[in-house]
Formats: C-alpha cells, structure tokens, sequence
C-alpha cells in the first residue's frame, strides 16, 4: 500500500468518525464537561466567599486558576474522562463497520483486510487527540483567565502536561481499537475498557500483595509519566523505570492490536 492509498483510507475513516454525531458529542462532552464544572464551582465558590485570613487562620477559597489549580485538574482529563472519550472513539473505530453491516462491503472492494484495519488506528488516534486536545486548551484557558494573583503554568509545565494528556488519551484509544475489532461489539466494548481501567486497575494497584507484578498493569505505566502528582484512586501505587514504563505500554498496545488484526483478517464478511 502507497502513501496516498493509506492517506486516503485514513481520511475515509476519520470521515466516518466525525460523521458519528452521537460519538462526538458524548467524546466532547466527556472532554469538556469536566473542566467547565470544576471552573464553574471553584469560580461560584471564590466568589462566595474569598479567601482571607480569619480567626481560625486562612479561611475561604482560592481563585479558579493558577498553576496549582491546573495541576490538580489535569488528571481529571488525562486520566479519566479524557481516556474514556478515546475510548468512545476508538470502539467506535474498531467495530463501526461489522455493527452497521457494511464491513462486507469494504472486502469485496479488493482491499486488504488488514489494510482496512491498519487505517482504523491512525484515524481514531486523530480524532481523539482533536476531541481532547480542544479539553486541554480550555482547561488551560482557564486556569490564566481565573488565575487572579496566583502563579501561572510554565511553559514547561505546558508542554509536559499536554505530552502527557496526549499519551494517557492515546493508548487507551488504540487500545480499544484493538479490542472493538477484536470483539465487534461495541457496548461490550466499551464496559470492559471502563470496568477495567476505572475499577479493577486502581483496585488491584492498591494490592501490595501483587508485588511487582502490579508494574504490568496498564494504568500505572501511564501514571508514571504524569509531570504532576497524581493523587487518588488512580494514581501511581508502584515506582517503576521510564523503559519499563514504555515496554508495559507498548505491549499492551501490540497485543490487543494483534489480536484486533487476526480478527479483522479471519471474520466472515
């Protein structure tokens, strides 16, 4: 396959994708809701009562903005409804074509199959990063515009924590690219990806029982490259090397992407 037959596979895809209104809009709003609430009522609560210094030492609430206040809500979309926005998206990459009967279609056009595959990855991958890449810029917009006196983010800090927004959003939509392929079905899907990365990862993290054995799970590869500290349930549980880190993602990436391959090439059309 040449570089125009791919490019033009790709776009075909990321077409189809953005035609997917219902998709789109739930990805958007999983990307921006978040952030719009956590501005809204830190700015409803500063507003209500400001923060001063009281009988009791410091009272009230700070400014929406600031650095700090950016690194506390970065998580919230890099790691949680960023990711499942990505999520949205890649199942609907995956297994869009087998669910509206139209993969069929596609064979009989002579392409080959796992040509039809490869170019799902890269056009999901871009419009996730479109979708929360537009959550990250509101996210920062606010923490300038509501920063008051407060400290701004750096350039670095900016730079660090978009690498990082597009890394946790990424993998975790190729992954389920992968998986939707695998499985073709869209809502079972969707609940194993949130059943797992939501509940059972930070659950089994949490389990110092489990040793190093916790290093292979997906959520603390990713947490580990966080440049701000992640706090909570989905935080990092265990301490592990940058190479070991990118190994543990790689493979969990090459793995479901392997699988979502072989499925996609031996499916009846």
């Amino acid at each position: 396959m040449n570089a125009t037959l791919a490019a033009r596979m790709i776009g075909a895809d990321f077409l189809k994708l953005r035609h997917k209104r219902g998709i789109m809009i739930w990805a958007l709003v999983l990307a921006l809701a978040p952030v719009l609430i956590y501005f809204l009522v830190a700015s409803i609560l500063h507003a209500s009562e400001p923060l001063k210094y009281g009988p009791h030492g410091i009272e009230g609430h700070g400014p929406a903005g600031g650095a700090h206040n950016f690194s506390e809500a970065l998580p919230v979309i890099a790691l949680v409804f960023g990711p499942l926005a990505g999520v949205l998206i890649g199942v609907e990459a995956g297994a869009g074509d087998v669910s509206a009967g139209v993969f069929r279609d596609l064979v009989v056009t002579g392409r080959s199959r796992l040509q039809l595959f490869a170019s799902r990855v890269p056009a999901a991958l871009a419009m996730c990063w479109i979708v929360n890449l537009i959550g990250y810029a509101l996210l920062l917009v606010g923490s300038f515009v509501f920063a008051s006196n407060l400290p701004t983010p750096s350039g670095s800090l900016i730079l660090n924590t978009l690498g990082f927004a597009l890394l946790g959003t990424g993998v975790l939509c190729v992954i389920a690219v992968g998986l939707a392929s695998l499985t073709t079905s869209k809502p079972g899907t969707i609940t194993a990806m949130i059943a797992w990365q939501i509940l059972a990862s930070p659950l089994l993290a949490s389990f110092s029982t489990l040793g190093s054995a916790r290093k292979a799970i997906l959520s603390q590869a990713i947490a580990h490259f966080s440049p701000v500290t992640v706090e909570g349930g989905h935080g990092a549980h265990v301490t592990m090397g940058a190479g070991l880190a990118l190994l543990v993602l790689v493979v969990w990436m090459g793995v479901f992407l392997a699988l979502g391959a072989w499925r996609t090439r031996t499916i009846d059309a």
